[in-house]
């Protein structure tokens, strides 16, 4: 007989041993805790002789539940990197000076945000403002003693209701709301206040901000045109309620407050940005078509308006983000394409050089675009680096040579197993169109078995999916699911004629698209045809409604954030001047058989797929009484249902990082509840 207490420290050794394997292996995949260690870098910002970055570290706090950043600096080859600002606030848009030796920035750490001066030489910081009301836009004057910025100024209210005097001690209802703007409520930030956005300009000593525009609309992206001329953007026609995209480029002198026009046409001309001489401004527009989607175009005008020109007119991708070279020769600029966010540059005849790629995007939840860069006068540049695994980063670069400079999910991703993602391409059974797509596997992929497969599907629609992280789409793969995200007809970076395949026209052929998709994927001998599923958000949300009125595939589906009735939605959602003007033919009274056809509630009684409905109650993008009314659909037709409210979110369901955990397992619980094992 063996010696129990022989071998009590082997035994002991044993479980230990086992225990830590167990543990091991289920820790190796990323787990839904594992969000509120994720980080991101934001706002690369490069100095102007190229040697440094200033760049904001995003993080998380699981106690709070919220989200923070703080402001780092580090050398342009990757040494002395440290923080300039630390603790649970948000400290962001650091914004360099002419000279290099000191920058702006907005904090909350005093509760509300306001600017500050931070001197690199001291490491001192300064407040500079105590303003009631946000601030954006901040261009620093050419001799770094002013800074030009816009601020909301509320306009005090005229009430039209008249109360009697209320009795001493009496306590009574609060006032009513008055409302009479067309745009008075926007999603994550609930009714608004009236009034607008105006320009103040502010001593850098400090001091009371000047404000020098009382205009009737906001005004946008102020620049030190010379020393007493700004230019900026704004909407400040008669007709600005009804026509909210045309925007022109004025002029105001600083001294007389007189506004000139740079800009005349019907479309939006914005986000001006001054020539290194002062001669020229380079601008983004496009003349208004009342297109679904629309790319901008880049102008360049001399700095009295003259000598328009549209250098951009042979390159079909949406530009964005535009900076000069030192030289005044050209434009450094970013665009989407094929799904990856690019650094380019193009010349003042047209020409245009691509010069990195993988500007990674910074929403956590999904894999969509929003990268960004910045420029230095040496054209060194700095940018947010990233793709399937791995957040944004911090890279630099001179031309095309470029070098990685931070890691901030290293502690993580080192002992997490991710899944390996995959480039697809398929043919759409309505038209023969090449279709991309993105194929994510679980971790410890084992093609010998059979996997189920979720369907995943992007908002917009007028946006797109890519090589970039995807916290949601990495934990259905952790749970055993092969994800399968594509960017259909609508999707943007792919030029502007696929985009508009879907003007007038969503949802329609798209959905020959994802199943296109589906069916292309199910030809591998390791995908489970009998365990498919379905789900997106928004315009996802629109399409996963329109699928399953359409086909019973799948074994469940989840609907988040949808539009199930057009005719509500264009009346009801906080831009009601925009959706019946640029996604439909005309007013939803005018075009009824037109709105219902494309409206998936309309289709509600050929649903027998398991649905859950998932929204957040403060969501004036797609309101929750959309999702309302297809649960209702839903019970009355019997099929299986379940509505989930998440508390206090707007359309930005993840936003917190707790909901962005409880969107995802309330996705999985579902479709586990389904699936066959």
């Amino acid at each position: 007989m063996l010696d129990y207490f022989k071998l009590r420290p082997f035994l002991v050794f044993l479980i230990i041993l086992s225990s830590n394997l167990i543990y091991s292996q289920s820790n190796n995949k990323l787990n839904p805790i594992d969000v509120f260690s994720l980080e991101y870098v934001s706002s690369p910002k490069i100095s102007p002789d190229g040697k440094k970055i200033l760049y904001v570290r995003n993080f998380k706090d699981i106690m709070t539940d919220k989200n923070y950043s703080n402001i780092w600096i580090i050398d342009y080859d990757g040494t002395n990197n440290s923080p300039l600002t630390t603790g649970n606030q948000n400290d962001f848009d650091p914004t360099w000076s002419n000279s290099g030796d000191k920058f702006t920035y907005k904090s909350n750490s005093d509760e509300t945000v306001q600017l500050y001066l931070y001197i690199l030489k001291h490491r001192s910081n300064q407040k500079l403002t105590n303003l009631q009301k946000s601030i954006s836009s901040v261009n620093w004057s050419e001799d770094d003693k002013y800074l030009v910025f816009t601020s909301f100024v509320e306009k005090p209210p005229i009430s039209l209701i008249k109360m009697p005097v209320m009795p001493k001690g009496a306590k009574w209802n609060e006032p009513a709301v008055e409302i009479d703007n067309i745009k008075y409520r926007s999603d994550g930030r609930g009714y608004l206040s009236q009034g607008f956005s105006q320009i103040f300009i502010l001593p850098i000593e400090g001091g009371t901000p000047r404000q020098i525009t009382f205009l009737k609309n906001n005004a946008s992206s102020p620049k030190w045109l010379e020393k007493n001329k700004i230019i900026f953007s704004a909407n400040l026609h008669d007709d600005s309620d009804l026509e909210p995209r045309n925007s022109e480029i004025y002029s105001i002198d600083v001294i007389l407050e007189e506004i000139k026009p740079l800009t005349f046409r019907l479309g939006p001309d914005y986000n001006p940005v001054v020539s290194p001489d002062k001669k020229e401004i380079a601008y983004l527009g496009f003349d208004e078509r009342y297109l679904g989607y629309q790319q901008n175009n880049l102008y360049i005008m001399s700095n009295d308006g003259k000598n328009i020109r549209n250098i951009s007119e042979n390159f079909n991708r949406n530009i964005s983000n535009i900076n000069w070279s030192e030289d005044g020769k050209g434009l450094y600029f970013q665009y989407d394409d094929k799904g990856m966010t690019k650094l380019a540059y193009m010349s003042s005849s047209g020409k245009v050089k691509n010069i990195v790629s993988q500007l990674g995007g910074m929403s956590l939840g999904r894999p969509y675009s929003g990268g960004t860069y910045s420029i230095s006068r040496n054209n060194r540049y700095a940018y947010t680096f990233g793709n399937v695994y791995n957040p944004s980063d911090l890279a630099v670069g001179y031309n095309q040579t470029f070098k990685r400079l931070t890691s901030l999910n290293k502690d993580l991703f080192d002992h997490k197993d991710l899944g390996d993602v995959e480039e697809v391409w398929f043919k759409s059974s309505f038209d023969e169109r090449l279709i991309q797509g993105w194929l994510v596997k679980p971790p410890n992929f084992d093609p010998s078995k059979k996997h189920p497969l979720i369907l995943e599907i992007h908002g917009g629609p007028f946006s797109n999916y890519g090589f970039r992280f995807s916290a949601e789409v990495q934990l259905f793969a952790s749970k055993g699911y092969m994800v399968l995200y594509t960017n259909p007809r609508g999707s943007t970076s792919y030029g502007k004629e696929f985009a508009n395949l879907i003007h007038h026209n969503y949802p329609n052929q798209d959905y020959d698209d994802l199943m296109s998709g589906v069916d292309h994927i199910l030809k591998r001998p390791y995908i489970d045809e009998e365990n498919l599923y379905v789900t997106g958000g928004s315009g996802g949300g629109v399409l996963t409604a329109w699928i399953i009125g359409k086909t019973d595939r799948f074994k469940a589906a989840v609907v988040a954030k949808p539009v199930i009735n057009w005719y509500s939605f264009v009346l009801y959602a906080d831009n009601i001047n925009i959706y019946y003007k640029y996604w439909f033919p005309g007013l939803p009274w005018d075009n009824l058989e037109h709105y219902m056809k494309r409206s998936p509630i309309s289709y509600v009684g050929n649903v027998k797929t398991p649905t859950m409905i998932l929204t957040g109650e403060q969501d004036f993008r797609t309101p929750i009484a959309e999702s309302e009314q297809f649960y209702a659909g839903l019970k009355l037709n019997k099929v299986e249902s379940i509505l989930v409210r998440i508390p206090g979110a707007s359309h930005g369901i993840a936003a917190r990082p707790s909901n962005l955990i409880t969107k995802v397992n309330a996705i999985v619980a579902w479709f586990d509840k389904y699936r066959n094992k």
